[in-house]
């Protein structure tokens, strides 16, 4: 079997994961057969390095050896059993580190990001119902936010293409200004930026928060929305903000939670504790579906009862899977054993300076970096030509034949790579980077 025949068979047969399938008419897959460290092989042997992760899930490169071996002996042990009524080892360990990690308790599992935003706002609304306010059902979050797809996440997300089709089925929330500093006004700073949509918050809050149950954020990055960095004052203000109005603050650190903002998780660069964190991706370090929403005491306590109906009534039967727990354990095991975020630091600055060609050039506005993520917006207009569309899909497709897996957002490059770069693969990644986007706006008039 070659390359082409299992992405024939693949287009026959599977439905992708969003992508308009039509586009493979001239987009072809990439048949993926093995992965190691930061590498993705396909049949016939070509290699790609994984610059993004495989959607910022991978934390310690592909078929880390500790994680391995934790699965094949979780698998002699214990592959499931369900977790109404069961308990397992895995589980019980898992939550109880993660609620060291978070000062948070009380795990509640699902299988993905968009299923731990669903149980966030369930859990929220619920909670209010149970104290005897259920017209606090209502949740506000960012301009630009992304939760997930599933219909209650989208009804907190703010990205029309994902949202627009489905409207009909959605309950759609309120939305306030982004801190995005790349908002900022002629002579604001980040933190301008971010005393000025706080201010919107406060008076958003002070108007509606008798029927508001949280507020939903993305902590110091708003990773969809072109990863638009903010300030963490705005982080500080909306903690004291919920507090004063009594709304939950949802963290969503699905994306930015385990090292990737450059610490374990990003909301604690303001030092404050949310109300729930959802945790999913590097969870696992990218070996298994596994998602989490911890809680404080008094939220959980508040659907302790003789009574059925106020329990937290959510599930599905794979909630709390041995497996995926004991690889999130070996995950966190890591983290334990090496110094990984200061280990970063340092890894980070090689790879800034990697970088600064790319940084440098004329096509690149708002550059920029938090933590392990970076990002670059372009403006193919720099010479005086039009913008060109999809320049997404173009530049994807420079960077596979430079053997770089890179995936724009809109006309924004980023980088969120694992943490186990060396020096020839950081170069690989930025030489590779810098030359994809020269071949695009290279090719700005094709019609790929």
């Amino acid at each position: 079997m070659n390359n082409q025949t299992l992405t024939e068979r693949s287009l026959r047969h599977v439905w992708h994961p969003c992508t308009q399938m039509k586009r493979h008419e001239t987009q072809p897959l990439v048949p993926i057969v093995r992965a190691e460290g930061v590498w993705l092989y396909d049949l016939e042997g070509r290699r790609y390095l994984d610059g993004i992760s495989s959607w910022w899930v991978n934390l310690f490169g592909h078929s880390h050896p500790h994680i391995k071996a934790a699965l094949v002996d979780q698998l002699d042990r214990l592959d499931h059993v369900m977790l109404a009524g069961f308990t397992h080892p895995p589980v019980v360990e898992l939550s109880e580190r993660l609620a060291a990690l978070t000062g948070l308790g009380h795990a509640f599992y699902g299988s993905d990001g968009a299923s731990a935003t669903e149980i966030a706002l369930k859990m929220s609304a619920h909670y209010w119902r149970n104290t005897g306010r259920p017209e606090k059902c209502r949740f506000i979050g960012l301009a630009g936010g992304y939760h997930g797809e599933t219909v209650g996440a989208l009804a907190v997300t703010d990205i029309a293409l994902f949202r627009e089709a489905y409207a009909p089925l959605v309950r759609l929330a309120a939305t306030v200004p982004s801190p995005d500093a790349r908002a900022a006004r002629p002579g604001e700073t980040p933190l301008d930026t971010a005393w000025r949509t706080v201010a919107v918050l406060h008076d958003w809050l002070e108007a509606h928060h008798t029927h508001t149950a949280a507020l939903i954020l993305e902590p110091m990055v708003q990773c969809a929305a072109g990863m638009a960095m903010y300030d963490a004052a705005y982080l500080r203000e909306a903690r004291a903000l919920c507090d004063r109005y009594e709304v939950h603050l949802i963290a969503d650190e699905i994306a930015t939670g385990f090292g990737r903002t450059g610490t374990m998780f990003a909301h604690q660069q303001a030092g404050i504790r949310p109300d729930f964190i959802c945790l999913s991706k590097g969870l696992t370090g990218g070996t298994l579906p596994l998602s989490a929403v911890l809680t404080t005491d008094t939220v959980y306590n508040a659907f302790y009862d003789d009574d059925m109906a106020r329990g937290f009534l959510h599930s599905h039967s794979y909630t709390g899977n041995p497996l995926a727990c004991r690889a999130a354990l070996a995950t966190l095991e890591l983290f334990e054993q090496t110094d990984v975020l200061a280990q970063n630091v340092e890894l980070a600055n090689q790879l800034d300076q990697a970088f600064a060609p790319l940084t440098q050039h004329p096509s690149v506005k708002n550059a920029r970096r938090l933590g392990m993520i970076w990002a670059w917006d372009i403006d193919e207009g720099f010479d005086g030509a039009p913008p060109q569309p999809r320049f997404s899909s173009r530049y994807a497709q420079h960077a596979m034949a430079q053997g770089v897996v890179l995936r724009p957002i809109g006309n924004t490059i980023y980088a969120m790579p694992p943490y186990v770069l060396d020096a020839q693969t950081m170069a690989h990644l930025a030489n590779g980077a810098l030359a994809a986007l020269q071949a695009t706006l290279a090719d700005a008039g094709s019609a790929l």
